[in-house]
């Protein structure tokens, strides 16, 4: 077992302690956000530093209401 640490540019996301280490390459689900790892560190016997890089989310323009579809009263 292993204390993997998940990092995204020095900031913490998760730590959790898992039977394997994730590859470098290999794609993470973390907090409902998709990534890659970048790279694997090992600091002792059981520690492991990840590094991923969290996927931009593309947020699509809110639809603008049409004034001529307003309710007339």
């Amino acid at each position: 077992m292993y204390v993997v640490h998940f990092f995204e540019n020095k900031i913490e996301l998760l730590i959790q302690l898992l039977g394997s280490v994730p590859a470098v390459g290999e794609t993470i689900t973390i907090k409902g956000r998709k990534g890659t790892v970048t790279s694997v560190n090992n600091v002792d016997d059981k520690h492991v530093h990840v590094q991923i890089t969290i996927q931009k989310v593309v947020v699509k323009n809110k639809l603008i209401p049409d004034p001529a579809k307003k309710k007339k009263r």
